[in-house]
């Protein structure tokens, strides 16, 4: 490596850790950061949690692929002890008894209607800098750069937290969330128990998922009408200050959504044919 890539390197690294002082020293002391509702979905985040008065990006791949689930449920902890949930529907699609299904109180909810885009900015902006609501939640493909350093600034003045559902087709642009997530399905590989026993993953990676979804998107349903719910890859592609490649901690994770409960856990892997020999008697 020559010497001018070594002194790059370093200059770039020591720009990012001022950004990282400077970060930390705009947010109010003691700043408090909440779970999740997924603990192993906590480590992905600095300090293990979401940090109050900051933005969160959900990048989804397609509609359908539990990006909008991991929001809501992440959501849902941050209002707990914080105010209520505003959702700032731009297409009409939000469906409030789901909402209210995966564990948000109904006179804690508020449901904001908005056709045009400058008016979703606007309600996002003003619902994030009024610091009454615990978090804001909105599913938007018309958020512009300027919009999005404007809602980061909001969040900061407000303290609530914003989290943005937003198609993956932005990764490559300037993040001003604190942490930006690639939420994907992804193809099972390992073993799931069934009635106690061990069994090979089926191969599709899929089951029945009987907790709806808060915003319909038109995705496809099962037999017997419930929507069916993915295995689901969340991968670290930017924190504030840091890139992914560089991160120290976990940067991908593999979870999947109870079909009874709703409730999100990691997937438990194990050897597909070491499962074989236990399921053969082997």
């Amino acid at each position: 490596m020559s010497s001018f890539s070594i002194h790059r390197r370093a200059l770039v690294s020591e720009l990012q850790e001022k950004l990282r002082r400077w970060e930390e020293a705009r947010r109010p002391a003691g700043a408090a950061r909440t779970s999740t509702g997924c603990d192993q979905l906590d480590r992905l985040f600095p300090d293990g949690g979401v940090a109050r008065g900051t933005l969160v990006e959900w990048l989804a791949e397609g509609e359908g692929g539990g990006a909008m689930w991991l929001a809501l449920m992440a959501a849902r902890q941050a209002c707990q002890e914080h105010g209520p949930l505003v959702v700032i529907d731009g297409r009409g699609t939000f469906y409030p008894p789901a909402a209210v299904m995966a564990g948000i109180d109904p006179q804690r909810l508020i449901v904001v209607r908005v056709t045009l885009a400058r008016d979703e900015s606007w309600a996002l902006d003003q619902a994030l800098r009024s610091g009454g609501a615990g978090a804001v939640l909105c599913l938007t493909d018309r958020l512009s750069q300027r919009g999005a350093r404007r809602l980061q600034l909001a969040a900061e003045a407000g303290g609530g937290v914003g989290f943005l559902v937003r198609p993956a087709s932005v990764r490559g642009e300037p993040c001003w969330a604190e942490v930006r997530l690639l939420v994907e399905p992804c193809l099972g590989t390992g073993v799931r128990k069934w009635d106690g026993h061990l069994l090979p993953e089926r191969p599709e990676g899929c089951f029945a998922q009987k907790v709806p979804v808060p915003f319909s998107d038109g995705g496809k349903k099962g037999t017997n009408g419930q929507r069916a719910a993915r295995c689901l890859a969340v991968e670290v592609l930017k924190t504030r200050g840091t890139l992914a490649s560089e991160l120290a901690e976990q940067k991908r994770l593999e979870l999947e959504i109870d079909d009874e409960t709703g409730i999100v856990r990691a997937v438990a892997r194990l050897d597909p044919a070491a499962a074989r020999r236990r399921w053969s008697g082997a």
